[in-house]
């Protein structure tokens, strides 16, 4: 496992999200200009090619290419409060925002008005939604709200998950779930990432990825294996600090997402964003079972 590639485009990146084809610019080719504060989220649908964004400004805009140039349409939040992540459905008809209103707000498109429309979930929740997430299904939302400290979430790729300096793994989600929580000694995580049903990628207040995987006996346990900047590293070395051993991140690494590369099912690249230091960075994955010695 090796980073294959490293940009820097900002002395400060809060989020960002890849093309459907997975272009690596090396420059930045468009600026999309509307929000007035922070954008605070984003997310690239992969089948329609458009882009949503959300912004401490309290708005939302849903960009289309239209020849050259991206078109901008204003999706109004009616928010008191900031914007604060967004997320396109699976079926891309729709996406939901989390917010600091303590609401989550879901927009889609009603054909005959022409624009998109913002529904606000009644259910008010008692701090703000730090991230979102869809079920595989298109119907299920699952949040993190801020007052717990959880600031990333994802489904495993079966639709059936996950923070502090630990992570909790539920399984069967029902009204019964079955709940596993994983301490560790390293820095508290912000997002997470599956790239296998039974392998996730953690990343956060450690300038280092964390790895966790679950066996295969059938009772899914889940342990911390390592690093990935120790991969060569002894088991022991596992709960030293990895800011002690340096790596690509110099500060808080605020995102990660999946990067496939072209023709393959599979998540083979992830890419790790770090917003204190501008970074993003590209690490190939590839073999990374057979690499930790971990059979699934």
């Amino acid at each position: 496992m090796a980073v294959v590639d490293v940009h820097r485009f900002a002395e400060l990146i809060t989020c960002h999200a890849w093309s459907p084809d997975h272009f690596r610019p090396v420059e930045s080719l468009h600026v999309l200009e509307k929000h007035d504060q922070i954008v605070s989220g984003i997310d690239w649908s992969s089948k329609s090619n458009k882009i949503v964004t959300v912004s401490h400004d309290r708005n939302s805009y849903v960009w289309s290419l239209e020849g050259s140039e991206w078109v901008p349409t204003l999706v109004i939040l009616r928010l008191n409060r900031a914007a604060l992540c967004v997320q396109w459905s699976p079926k891309e008809n729709k996406f939901a925002v989390g917010t600091g209103a303590k609401t989550v707000c879901i927009c889609y498109y009603e054909q005959e008005n022409n624009w998109w429309v913002s529904k606000l979930i009644r259910k008010r929740h008692e701090s703000s939604v730090a991230s979102v997430t869809w079920h595989p299904n298109n119907q299920i939302l699952q949040l993190d709200l801020s007052y717990s400290w959880v600031f990333g979430v994802k489904w495993s790729p079966s639709g059936k998950v996950s923070h502090s300096s630990m992570i909790y793994f539920v399984d069967d989600v029902g009204p019964t779930p079955l709940a596993q929580s994983v301490a560790f000694r390293d820095l508290p995580l912000r997002d997470v990432l599956f790239i296998f049903e039974k392998m996730v990628i953690g990343v956060g207040y450690d300038s280092n990825p964390m790895v966790f995987a679950a066996d295969d006996t059938g009772i899914c346990i889940w342990e911390i294996l390592r690093p990935i900047n120790s991969m060569a590293a002894t088991a022991n070395d596992a709960s030293e600090s990895s800011k002690s051993r340096g790596g690509v991140h110099d500060n808080c690494i605020n995102s990660i997402v999946p990067l496939s590369k072209a023709g393959s099912p599979k998540q083979c690249d992830s890419a790790l964003q770090d917003w204190m230091d501008g970074k993003i960075a590209i690490w190939d994955l590839e073999n990374m079972q057979e690499k930790l010695g971990h059979q699934f």
